[in-house]
Order: structure tokens, then sequence, then C-alpha cells
């Protein structure tokens, strides 16, 4: 199809002023950065197209209104550019975050499930667990809003043990894909996303933000809690790993407290976390504790999420210097056991025994270390043994609110059952469908639960009772 062009008069003194498309406009209604290969893509608001003055009269302007009817690349940010399926995505840069906007493309991020109410609720006292999901830079088969064909993929389930779940990436805005937060929210926990600025380009981003002040920090601030409100996630990991200059370092704790008011005003129940990087004086140096160079930043917002390299005595100083907000800061703790830490891998109980003895919250970074490290055969067993081995030092959550339906679909399965019926024989992976999830305790020679994919009523799994009931026991509980 060739470029219509048509006229239309309007009366007032004004002139139109378009972006100088010209004939290289795009079809009407794609966002800008169409035409741009894969990847991010920068966006403002959707146009009908490119508006130029062509003549002026008193009292009269006309515009031309170009049309162009040629087919267009899907944008790259919205849709995968191999198969056109819609994807979740993420921004790169100050530019780009400050230039986002809701689109109508949009539309399929925007998570679906509110969240669901449970018991004891996230603000009782009692220490909590945070999971930061981090796997191979984000954004894997995930990625897929309405789902794919994966075999094997990586899901997790264990959300009656957890508290919070934090979607990590090294992008500059991690927004978590839609299907995270439809799995946590339908079980009861909040989902934040990340803000992350590192090395040399990160210095360059906070002195742009930070350092000029607060009309430029508070502008930052409202986009990404009109970000979270938008995508119905609630709230944001903050993590600056780069050094900050005077002025950058002084603005931080005022931007962390407009962070945390936006957040908390337009998300309920939201949260802005920080995690241990910079001191008072702008210095990157992680600290493993809760200390007087980095408190300003915790009392500026909702909690802390400290380094993974410390020690017990750092845990006694944390605890004295928390006080009643204990609670709120959570030990770092790295499933990949990389540098001079306790635990890991299956040992990790090592340090959640330490932690809780000391009555602070944990933040499990990277439990997906069960999936990359000891590969995809036998996966849910091994999570189950992994988690297991944990239970005792996760405090449980239970769902609050009535009916309760569930099929215990984890989202994934090798064939779709309906009515318990095999529908259509095949991989599947899409999280927003995985339902409601019971705990699977690891008790060997008593009854248990597990995950079956073999035969299931609805979705792509059943939950699975096997052991041995004692004899004279007449009522048994599974929960």
């Amino acid at each position: 199809m060739g470029i219509r062009t048509r006229t239309r008069m309007g009366i007032g003194t004004g002139i139109g002023i378009g972006t100088g498309m010209g004939t290289g406009a795009r079809a009407r209604g794609a966002p800008e950065g169409a035409d741009r290969g894969a990847g991010p893509a920068r966006h403002s608001p959707p146009s009908r197209g490119s508006f130029q003055p062509a003549a002026e009269t008193r009292g009269t302007t006309v515009l031309h209104d170009t049309i162009n009817d040629r087919p267009q690349p899907l944008p790259a940010r919205y849709f995968d550019t191999k198969t056109t399926e819609p994807i979740s995505f993420f921004l790169s840069g100050l530019e780009e975050l400050l230039a986002w906007q809701p689109n109508s493309n949009d539309d399929f991020n925007i998570s679906a499930v509110p969240l669901a109410k449970r018991q004891p609720p996230l603000h009782s006292r009692r220490p909590r667990t945070l999971v930061c999901h981090d796997m191979r830079g984000g954004y894997l088969e995930d990625r897929f809003i309405q789902g794919s064909a994966t075999c094997n993929p990586y899901v997790f389930y264990h959300w009656r043990y957890i508290d919070i779940f934090v979607y990590f990436s090294h992008h500059t805005v991690t927004i978590p894909p839609v299907v995270w937060t439809n799995a946590a929210h339908r079980n009861g926990v909040p989902v934040l996303g990340t803000f992350i600025t590192e090395w040399t380009d990160g210095e360059k981003l906070c002195e742009a933000f930070l350092a000029g002040g607060e009309e430029a920090y508070g502008a930052v601030a409202e986009q990404l809690a009109r970000i979270a409100q938008h995508y119905r996630f609630d709230g944001w990991l903050v993590n600056i790993e780069n050094t900050l200059s005077a002025a950058a370092v002084g603005n931080l704790p005022p931007f962390l407290r407009d962070l945390t008011a936006r957040v908390h005003s337009a998300v309920p129940g939201g949260l802005v976390i920080w995690y241990d990087s910079v001191l008072l004086d702008g210095t990157l140096r992680w600290q493993n504790e809760l200390n007087e160079e980095n408190r300003v930043f915790f009392d500026a917002c909702d909690g802390l999420f400290t380094n993974y390299n410390w020690k017990e005595e750092q845990l006694e100083h944390t605890l004295r210097l928390a006080g009643p907000r204990h609670a709120d800061v959570y030990v770092g703790v790295d499933v990949f056991a990389r540098g001079d830490v306790i635990g890991g891998g299956f040992d990790t109980d090592k340090s959640l025994r330490l932690i809780r003895q000391h009555s602070l919250s944990a933040a499990i970074f990277a439990p997906g270390w069960v999936y990359e490290h000891l590969g995809e055969e036998n996966f849910l067993q091994n999570e189950n043994r992994f988690w297991g081995l944990l239970a005792e030092y996760l405090p449980t959550h239970s769902i609050c609110t009535l009916p309760l339906a569930t099929s215990f679909s984890l989202g994934m399965g090798t064939s779709r059952f309906l009515d318990g019926k095999d529908e259509e024989s095949g991989p599947w992976y899409d999280l927003s469908l995985q339902e409601i999830q019971p705990l699977y305790p690891e008790q060997q020679g008593r009854l248990s639960t597990g995950c079956c994919l073999q035969d299931a009523w609805c979705g792509g799994s059943s939950l699975r009772l096997q052991g041995t009931i004692p004899p004279g026991e007449e009522r048994v509980a599974i929960r």
C-alpha cells in the first residue's frame, strides 16, 4: 500500500508542530521505536501521525495528516521479533525511564491477579524471608506473557515459605515479568522490581538525577512509582553499586524517602528496600551489616538487604542497631556461595540457622542454583530437597480467603489436562496459570506431598500424596 494524505482544517491562530516524519511515517498507533531492531526501544505516547503546517491564513490553520499503510515491524520492546509473541521487558538508562508512558501495547504486561491476603500478614513483626530471583540475566522463557513450549523450565512454587519475591537483573529498570507477578500474587506474595546503577555508566546516571537536585530525583521517583502502579507489582529493590559524588550521595536519602512515600501512595502495601552498597561519603563498600555508615539509607525506606559476606558478630551488631525494626533487615544469603560466606547450596540451612538465632529476616539470593547447578533432570525432587532442608527456619503462611479452589498446577507440564483428560500433548510453560500451592515438606517414611506431571485434573500437574500412614492413626493432616 502507498501513502495517503488527507487535509484537515481548524479555526484558530495556532500552528500544529509535527515530528518531521514526512513520508517515512509509522503506521498509525505504532509506538516510537517500532522501526528499531531487537531490544528495548525508547517510547513516547502513541500518535495518529505527523501533523505538519501546510499553510497559514489569518485565523485558519491547515494541517496534513500523513498516514502510512505499509506493513510495519512490531515494536521490539513489546513483541518477540522471532515469534511475534507479546513479551515482558525492561528499561535501559535514565532516558528510557523518564520517557516511559503507559501505552496500549502495555496491556499484556499488567498483572490481572490482585495480591491475595494471607496469615500472618507481611507487617507482622516476625522475621521474614525474601527471595531474590537472578537467573542468567533474566527475561528468559518467563518473558513470554502467553507462555511457551518450553521443556523442563525453571519454576518456583514454595510460596508458603516466603514473604517477598524480587525479580533481579542488571538492566537499569527491571520490570518483573507479569507471569511472576500473577503467580506470586495468587499465593499472597508481593513482587518487587529492581532499580540498579553500576560501574562508570552508573556514576554518570546517578550524577544526572541525584546531583541534579530535588526536581531531578523527584522525576525518577515519580516514574518508578507510576511504573509499579501501572503494571500492578509492589515496589522496588534499589541497588546503587557505584561511587557517588558528594552532591549525589547527599541527595540519596531524600530520594529514597521520596520514592518510598510515592510507592506507598501509589501501591497499597508497597515496599522499597535498599541494598547494602554505598556509604554516607559516597564510597562503594559493602558492609555486610547494618551500621552507622549505611543506617541513613535504612531509615529512609522499608528495609535493608545486606551483602552476603557477613559473620556472626555482624548479625549481633545489626540486631542491636536495628532495634524494633530488626525484621526489616534482610540478611543476604548467596546460594551459589560466592566469596567468603557461610553455607550455600544444600548447606544454605547453616546461614539460615544463624540469621534466625538473631531474629533477623533473610534474603535468599539466586535459589535457582538448584536448576542452574544441578540441571533440569530431577529438578522437582532437588527443589523440594533444597527447600525441605530450610523448612525448619522458614515460618509458613496460609491463605485466608474463601472460597479456596486450586488444581495444584505448577504452571508447566508435558501435557495440558482438562477435566482429567489429556487435551493436548507437548511441553508448555506459563506461570500465570500456576495455581495456589501447598507445602511440599520432605518427610522420609511418612505421608508427604509431591507433584505429579503424568496425570492431572486441570493444567499440567496434580498433587500426589505418598508415604505410609502409621497403624492406628485415624487422622492425618497434610499442609
